[in-house]
């Protein structure tokens, strides 16, 4: 496009389009440094991109944006939130906005970009301002203003009314409830506000580590957002002579269709962060480059009982063949839990190898046991997925909570020969290796994920982080002994309800006689001619029949 008095032509005769079109602004209004090419225009990347689509989403649905980011490093989001608030404080009325940082100096170099952004607006665009302070810009004829800060201070934020507000690197805030005190109140709830909340991983248990399991829980107005390393396609090299991939490192590369540019990348980056932590390279590396939001959590610092890799290649993983019974699992949600929003029913439909559904439901004991009728029936969508003859050999149902009544329920209804309650907490069957029930179904869960015939479970974030949660310490006499739910609940502020669905289809074998089971059919069919029931389908006397 030709330039003329720093405007160019398009953008002079609709400035219309560049209102409603940011990437068309960034590209033609803004400017960035680069590392390699100098000051050249703001051409959002494909995370960008992602990002900005994510965000006009939620605002054109809720009016408002609540979002959290989970990323790799470098990737562009700060760049891009700067951009769309440098825009929207210099190009509207009112707007405040404010964006905190983990450290000074990144708080300065943000600055830096902001102030680039202004001095290489073209003249005609470029707002008014009163005065420029060091960390702040006022847009004085629109009553506007852009301003930065460190956290450190419980008392940043708590005098100001903002409505657009960034947290960079939320995961290393200092005093992270003080500020969440004073910032978050200022921010109204009115239409047109913002908050955007972004981090690499710093371990759990931190508040970004709370806000994120809130949002993947679906308990808190913000959406998450999780943009994985290779996303970026500078994130990538020429390929070096002998260039080889352990096994292990296939795996990963097939599992994300990655190129052997993006593996050579990932195999330097690892090697340059082994020279400073050693072995740990390659944890480090999950947590700073995540390929996956529970890789990126589940590598800081947590010792899981079931290692990441291979809950990822059961993810990764294509189905060919299933066969087995159908096992289902529930974990009800406890009373005082669901009131607080963090404890929900956990369902889990498995054949053999294959896991056909997991979901969690925010539901009390009739609804459940009205479910669970549905899947003895033959009559759940999720069993009618997998063919209109699907049968459920087994039940499984936690009892603590509200699952003692969903059980005496469902053995009122007559289906005791198909629904088995089980006790976290009583005896194992194998006493002399675990502790208890719960960890003994975790520990077969293991094994089936360990084992030669590669099982496949749904490529779902959420699950993926639940069964990489717990931790398991042996007991004075040897047993090994699960990380309690209380305990990872308090730590994660969730429970763990999908992962404890999928064990407690291992509560105890169930034999597969589907052969045995047709046989019994075609008998009771002939037995029945004759009776009131003569009208029943074979189908239908499978379904009533117990294996």
């Amino acid at each position: 496009m030709k330039e003329k008095n720093g405007l160019s032509t398009q953008a002079q005769i609709d400035l219309e389009s560049l209102d409603n079109d940011f990437r068309l602004y960034a590209a033609s209004c803004l400017k960035i440094r680069t590392k390699l090419h100098g000051v050249v225009p703001f051409k959002l990347n494909f995370v960008q991109q992602y990002l900005h689509d994510k965000l006009e989403e939620q605002l054109e649905d809720k009016g408002w944006v609540r979002a959290i980011i989970l990323k790799a490093r470098q990737e562009g989001c700060s760049t891009y939130v700067g951009g769309r608030y440098y825009k929207k404080t210099s190009w509207e009325k009112g707007q405040r906005a404010f964006i905190l940082t983990h450290r000074d100096d990144a708080t300065n170099n943000l600055f830096k970009m902001t102030r680039r952004f202004h001095e290489y607006m073209p003249d005609p665009l470029r707002a008014s301002t009163s005065y420029s302070s060091r960390q702040e810009l006022v847009f004085d004829k629109m009553d506007s203003s852009y301003g930065l800060g460190t956290a450190g201070s419980g008392e940043i934020g708590r005098s100001d009314t903002i409505q657009l507000f960034h947290g960079s690197e939320v995961a290393s805030w200092a005093n992270a409830d003080l500020l969440v005190a004073g910032i978050f109140e200022a921010i109204p709830d009115g239409p047109g506000t913002e908050v955007i909340l972004e981090s690499t991983a710093k371990g759990m248990g931190n508040f970004f580590h709370q806000e994120w399991e809130k949002a993947v829980a679906g308990v808190s107005d913000y959406m998450p957002i999780f943009i994985p390393w290779f996303w970026l396609k500078e994130y990538s090299r020429l390929v070096p002579d002998g260039f080889t991939l352990s096994d292990e490192d296939k795996e990963y590369q097939q599992a994300y269709k990655l190129t052997d540019g993006q593996m050579a990348w990932r195999q330097a980056k690892i090697a340059k962060m082994s020279t400073s932590v050693g072995n740990a390279g390659a944890t480090l590396f999950k947590q700073e480059y995540p390929a996956t939001a529970a890789e990126a959590f589940q590598t800081t610092g947590q010792d899981s009982y079931i290692g990441s890799e291979v809950v990822l290649r059961a993810r990764k993983a294509s189905r060919k063949e299933v066969f087995g019974p159908i096992v289902v699992g529930i974990d009800p949600a406890t009373g005082t839990a669901i009131s607080k929003g963090n404890d929900f029913t956990g369902f889990c439909i498995r054949q053999g190898p294959f896991i056909w559904s997991v979901k969690k439901h925010d539901e009390d004991a009739m609804a459940t046991a009205g479910r669970c009728t549905m899947l003895l029936e033959g009559t759940d969508p999720e069993l009618l997925k997998i063919g209109k003859d699907a049968r459920v050999a087994k039940i499984f149902i936690d009892v603590g909570g509200i699952g003692h009544g969903v059980v005496s329920r469902l053995y009122e209804m007559g289906y005791r020969d198909r629904v088995t309650a089980v006790n976290f907490g009583s005896a194992a069957m194998n006493k002399v290796k675990y502790r208890d029930r719960r960890t003994e179904m975790w520990g077969n869960m293991k094994d089936w994920l360990e084992d030669e015939v590669q099982p496949v479970i749904p490529d779902n974030d959420n699950l993926h982080a639940d069964i990489t949660a717990p931790s398991v310490k042996p007991t004075s006499n040897g047993q090994l002994k699960l990380e309690d739910k209380e305990s990872i609940r308090k730590r994660l502020g969730r429970s763990t309800d999908e992962g404890d669905a999928v064990a407690l289809t291992f509560a105890q074998p169930v034999r597969d006689e589907q052969v045995h089971l047709q046989t019994r059919v075609k008998h009771s069919f002939k037995m029945m001619r004759g009776r009131p029931e003569a009208g029943a389908t074979q189908t239908q006397i499978q379904r009533r029949m117990p294996l």
